[in-house]
């Protein structure tokens, strides 16, 4: 299997489980890796044969700031779905940081992966 990545996708949403954190919006960093088959893309130079990056980030920050969740592991579940429902991938590893959560770390996050059933 081969591997198309997307690193430090910056995101800025509302997300969190306090009130204070409902007020204004703050920075998500997404991590993606999606498992795939690019010899057919490869050997056609067909962008509709491959996983477009451009447009799984686009998915992913449209998702993020259209429907706000309060826990950043509800956010990386419904996100490893999309990807493995809407583009050709048998797996996705989605590594997501919060910089502002925790004052004395320079960030925390969450990371998942996830195969197509």
């Amino acid at each position: 299997m081969d591997k198309v990545y997307i690193s430090q996708l910056h995101v800025e949403t509302i997300i969190g489980v306090y009130d204070f954190e409902k007020e204004s919006k703050q920075s998500l960093y997404f991590d993606i890796e999606m498992l795939t088959d690019i010899s057919a893309a490869a050997q056609s130079d067909d962008i509709s044969l491959a996983v477009d990056y451009a447009k799984v980030s686009e998915r992913v920050i449209a998702h993020t700031i259209s429907k706000p969740v309060e826990l950043l592991e509800t956010l990386v579940e419904q996100l490893a779905a999309i990807i493995l429902a809407e583009f050709n991938v048998v797996q996705v590893s989605i590594c997501v940081s919060k910089p502002a959560a925790v004052p004395a770390a320079k960030t925390v996050g969450v990371e998942i992966t996830r195969k197509k059933k």
